[in-house]
């Protein structure tokens, strides 16, 4: 898998264990219907924006072992919900070489280059 850099796809996160396969990587295949490929790192009003619009990703849930996310984790969005928080000016930082080419087919290489998280860790 390659990045949006054209370069090999590099980890996302491990704890938590994030990506559609709980492998750590944005990876995506046909069961990911909800693309989970771009490689963020929580915001609390990321959080906030996305528990706003029917997904709080802020709450564990044991059915599923998931813990819960807080501002500072990584994780691999799904490439629609992260482009309506960038439209909606709060969308995470991105992780460029965890994000996974497959976002370009929802996204700007653009858009995500001005959120990389290199700017704002600065």
């Amino acid at each position: 898998m390659k990045n949006v850099l054209g370069t090999r796809l590099k980890v996302c996160s491990k704890n938590p264990k994030t990506g559609f396969y709980r492998d750590g990587y944005c990876n995506t295949g046909k069961q990911d219907t909800g693309n989970h490929v771009v490689a963020s790192i929580m915001t609390k009003d990321f959080l906030d924006f996305t528990r706003l619009m029917g997904n709080d990703l802020s709450t564990p849930n044991s059915l599923f072992d998931f813990p819960g996310l807080k501002p500072g984790d990584r994780w691999c969005l799904c490439a629609k919900r992260w482009k309506e928080a960038y439209i909606a000016s709060c969308a995470p930082p991105v992780i460029l070489e965890a994000t996974n080419e497959a976002s370009l087919r929802f996204v700007k290489l653009s858009q995500l280059i001005e959120m990389s998280h290199e700017k704002f860790s600065s």
